[in-house]
């Protein structure tokens, strides 16, 4: 009896390899996400309490939430509308660079944000800037405010659940993103449309889940030199990078700090 397709020895190898080629192509493209994402995170820089109660004057928790939150709104808008701008004649070559490049933005507003409203609402993370970075890396891939008494290293996030779980974010966002390369103005209006709504979705649950465990200002030791990224200005949940990091860091500028009204 002749063989058949899928069948003797080349068969089912043959069939195998059909189907795990384009898992590993997917798997390998979500990995260089991930690790873009991984390594920008400590790279953010971040307004620690006494930085944003100078530049919110006068507000309380729930207000500086508010700016925040619309702040990192409209900047993730900005990039959704700027990647389907530049997609309006799509090259197929380029579409999962341009994918990519803007979860990695997007990702870089969400962390700044992420790290703003623990500062808020006094849910700091603890340990150096890099330590720092990846337990609120963690917070965003989890959708949730960070475990205080958890310590998250760079190792971790390195391998293990922690990094099934950025894999898993990075290709919910891909998915999310794909109407952005739609042809014409139809993929930047989609994009703004869904990175304004998944921004504003994500940052509404760490939000509550902060809120449920805010400590209130007068509580809160001073952060001193413990939120002082070392080395330098720059670095997420530095206070000294908070005050002094230029704008322009993130795409579409700092979203979060919009200019005094007096300007």
């Amino acid at each position: 009896m002749a063989p058949t397709a899928g069948s003797g020895s080349a068969g089912p190898k043959t069939g195998i390899l059909r189907r795990t080629r384009p898992d590993r192509h997917v798997r390998a493209a979500l990995e260089r996400v991930a690790d873009a994402i991984v390594q920008t995170a400590p790279r953010v820089p971040v307004r620690d309490l006494a930085a944003l109660r100078r530049q919110f004057p006068g507000l309380g928790p729930e207000e500086i939430a508010d700016r925040l939150i619309a702040g990192a709104v409209r900047g993730s808008a900005t990039v959704g509308a700027g990647i389907g701008a530049a997609a309006m004649m799509p090259a197929p070559p380029a579409m999962p660079a341009e994918l990519a490049a803007e979860i990695v933005a997007v990702a870089s507003i969400e962390l700044k944000l992420i790290a703003e409203l623990h500062e808020v609402y006094g849910v700091r993370a603890a340990g150096p800037a890099r330590q720092r970075a990846m337990a609120y890396l963690g917070a965003w891939t989890e959708e949730r405010g960070i475990d205080t008494a958890k310590l998250v290293s760079f190792d971790a996030v390195l391998g293990g659940p922690m990094r099934r779980r950025l894999r898993q974010q990075v290709l919910k966002r891909t998915v999310r993103n794909l109407p952005s390369l739609a042809p014409f103005l139809m993929g930047a209006a989609a994009g703004a449309l869904m990175n304004r709504r998944d921004t504003r979705k994500l940052a509404e649950r760490v939000r509550d889940d902060l809120r449920s465990r805010q400590v209130p200002w007068d509580a809160l030791l001073p952060a001193g030199g413990e939120l002082a990224a070392p080395g330098g200005p720059k670095g997420l949940g530095g206070a000294a990078g908070a005050a002094g990091a230029p704008r322009g860091e993130l795409p579409g500028g700092d979203p979060q700090a919009p200019p005094p009204a007096d300007r």
